[in-house]
């Protein structure tokens, strides 16, 4: 008898909108406080999920829900570089569709 094993679910910071773990982008705080995006969500650290659009990750910097969710103060600089982060994985992601 084989059991089927439960989707982990995660919510985004910026819209609120709970989805299977592997559709969102996830947002890492590593021990020593760097943050950075986690294509393959399994970086060590704290986690914050966030929709793999520009629009939810806009709406989590303006609420300041990484700062909370990853409890640490970020500052311009690095909200910007995560956004281009961000921005270059979309496109990433967007090529690879379009070649299949």
């Amino acid at each position: 008898m084989t059991r089927t094993r439960k989707t982990p679910t995660r919510t985004c910071v910026g819209c609120g909108r709970a989805d299977e773990k592997r559709s969102l982008v996830r947002v890492v705080r590593a021990s020593d406080g760097h943050v950075d995006l986690d294509p393959s969500g399994k970086a060590n650290g704290r986690g914050a999920y966030v929709c793999p659009r520009v629009e939810c990750f806009d709406a989590a910097v303006v609420r300041r829900r990484f700062d909370a969710a990853l409890r640490v103060h970020l500052h311009d600089d690095d909200l910007d570089r995560l956004r281009r982060d961000l921005e270059a994985l979309l496109s990433g992601m967007a090529a690879s569709q379009q070649g299949r």
